[in-house]
């Protein structure tokens, strides 16, 4: 026989083989025993040394309820097989004919197995865990480690306890093997998390703190901090995390980087107290110019935001001091934008803002540093109702940086800008390409705009009311807010009944909440919610409620009827996972 030929024999007899291991299979899980029985004997038959195709075998004759057969099948295997597993499998077969004092036996033997060699460990127990004997299956891991000190199956155990929903076992178990191997920290926080929640009072978050506080008062190691501070970030506990990573960072003063990211978490999620503290420690600490200019950057956002305007004279010299002692040069750029737009939409000096962006444009700066201040000189030109040079600046982007992400908001801009003047068919036009935006922010904002304007622009041929509502949406962008809010009562007023009013009534909400008026957002909230509960707005006011109660009016009940309202009536809500799990924390629930 020549070689080709034998080997072309050999591939033909490997595939026959895969196909029937394959149909075999195929059998067993459309529950068709008897035909997979018939394949399972023959491919076991061809290859006696393979347990896969034994432990299958024995699946199927158990579910024909062949017990007889598995245990002569057994019996046989084990006076030439040292393999304890089989010792488990023939107890698990006495098992399902409920004689457990022989099951047990079994069981007992493969235990005994373990003293004369720990390397049967991992087999025995999963051969255990395979039939749900998890209690059986600890007991061998646990007899593994105190035979051989260096066999580590925290893991397993953790993950048995996992399952077991025995919780406090789990976070010791993980701890422990974090111990021995503190890379495993990272895949360890993904495991707690779907125990703990951000509710602080959560069971499973007390004991998972107290046994990491124990854990730093016997050993107090840098992987202790960093799980303690990442406990405390899923509570929202900033302040608290702020303190393990202060710690942290005075054991290993190499990054701030941690601490600047807990920072922006804290800032995004309002915390600004604790954000300024925090980033008032990094400016303190940090050597470097790029991590102090950061820092103060951030200090001024945070100090512009909760502002009154008798304060925007002492924030404009801390701004004139860091260009005095740090320059106008590429290396501030982000605080020369910053500036330009506290000049423009805080300090009402519009045009002193734009000439400042213009010296910007002519440092040497890469392209889409670039277009960052042309998008800032945009905004500022919008502001100043200079729509015509506000889109030249926008289309210079998108023209220099096609389908990047900033070329897609200049786009946006665009539409926007068309918006406010009262050109709806172009800015329609504009909307329709960015749905497909690669930006999901992005695209939102296009679908919600481009809605509201085919919603409204074709029930009156003159788009009055269109035309009041893009003026209205034009003064808040121009932080003109108590002008837009009596705009929008002229339109709630002069267009009841037209589709428009629930737009208006939405806005009109949104500015009572940032000029912290509750209890009128509220009404307008509810307005929305008993009046348009099948139009496309009822989900938003519902949310937009439910964050109102939740976090500014102290009423968490009334927060989570209406979390519950969005999880059970507007299932594809781009707020139902975010409604799902506040609900949850509300509830008490751990969040997966």
């Amino acid at each position: 026989m020549n070689k080709p030929f034998l080997i072309f024999c050999l591939l033909f007899s490997s595939l026959l083989f895969a196909q029937s291991e394959q149909l075999s299979d195929d059998y067993f899980k459309r529950g068709e025993f008897e035909k997979a029985l018939i394949g399972y004997k023959q491919l076991y038959q061809k290859n006696p040394s393979n347990n896969n195709f034994l432990f299958q075998l024995i699946k199927t004759h158990q579910q024909l309820k062949q017990y007889d057969a598995v245990q002569q099948l057994l019996s046989e295997k084990i006076l030439s097989n040292e393999n304890p597993q089989l010792l488990v499998e023939l107890g698990y077969n006495y098992q399902l004919q409920d004689s457990m004092d022989l099951a047990k036996k079994y069981y007992n033997d493969a235990f005994a197995k373990i003293e004369e060699n720990p390397n049967y460990v991992f087999g025995i127990a999963n051969q255990l865990e395979e039939h749900s004997l998890l209690e059986e299956a600890i007991k061998v891991y646990k007899k593994g480690m105190e035979l051989t000190p260096n066999l580590n199956f925290n893991i397993q155990l953790a993950q048995i306890y996992g399952e077991q929903g025995n919780v406090e076992e789990m976070f010791s178990n993980y701890i422990d093997y974090i111990e021995t191997k503190p890379a495993f920290i990272n895949q360890a926080k993904r495991a707690f998390s779907d125990f703990v929640s951000e509710n602080k009072e959560n069971e499973n978050n007390i004991i998972l703190k107290k046994l990491l506080l124990k854990k730093l008062q016997s050993q107090p190691n840098d992987y202790w901090y960093e799980l303690l501070s990442w406990m405390f970030v899923q509570e929202k506990e900033y302040s608290k995390s702020f303190t393990q990573e202060k710690a942290l960072y005075k054991r290993n003063p190499e990054s701030l980087s941690r601490i600047i990211e807990l920072a922006i978490m804290a800032h995004g999620e309002k915390q600004d107290e604790t954000a300024t503290d925090i980033f008032n420690f990094v400016l303190e600490t940090a050597q470097d110019v790029d991590t102090k200019l950061l820092a103060n950057q951030y200090l001024l956002d945070i100090e512009v935001e909760n502002a009154s305007e008798k304060d925007y004279e002492s924030i404009n010299n801390k701004y004139l001091d860091i260009f005095k002692r740090y320059g106008t040069y590429e290396q501030t750029l982000s605080l020369q934008i910053s500036y330009g737009n506290f000049l423009a939409f805080y300090l009402k000096k519009p045009q002193e803002g734009s000439d400042f962006l213009k010296k910007s444009l002519q440092l040497n700066i890469p392209p889409f540093q670039e277009a960052s201040v042309k998008l800032k000189l945009g905004d500022i030109l919008v502001l100043q109702e200079k729509f015509n040079e506000a889109l030249i600046y926008y289309s210079q982007i998108q023209a220099n940086l096609k389908n990047s992400t900033i070329s897609q908001e200049a786009r946006f801009k665009v539409a926007k800008t068309s918006y406010y003047k009262g050109d709806f068919d172009w800015a329609e036009s504009q909307l329709k390409i960015l749905k497909a935006s690669t930006s999901q922010l992005i695209a939102n904002d296009a679908l919600d705009l481009k809605l509201l304007i085919s919603d409204n622009k074709y029930e009156d041929s003159l788009h009055v009311a269109l035309k009041l509502y893009a003026k209205a949406d034009l003064l808040a962008f121009q932080n003109r807010t108590d002008e837009a809010i009596s705009l929008l009562d002229q339109i709630l007023t002069e267009h009841k009944g037209e589709s428009i009013e629930d737009e208006a009534l939405l806005k009109q909400a949104q500015l009572f909440e940032k000029k912290k008026q509750y209890e009128k957002a509220v009404t307008n909230y509810q307005s929305i919610i008993a009046n348009y509960s099948e139009d496309i707005l009822a989900d938003d006011a519902l949310y937009f409620l439910a964050e109102l109660y939740n976090n500014q009016l102290a009423e968490p009940e009334k927060a989570k009827e209406l979390y519950e309202q969005i999880i059970f009536k507007h299932e594809d809500s781009i707020y139902s996972v975010e409604a799902r799990k506040k609900f949850r924390m509300l509830r008490g629930d751990a969040i997966n």
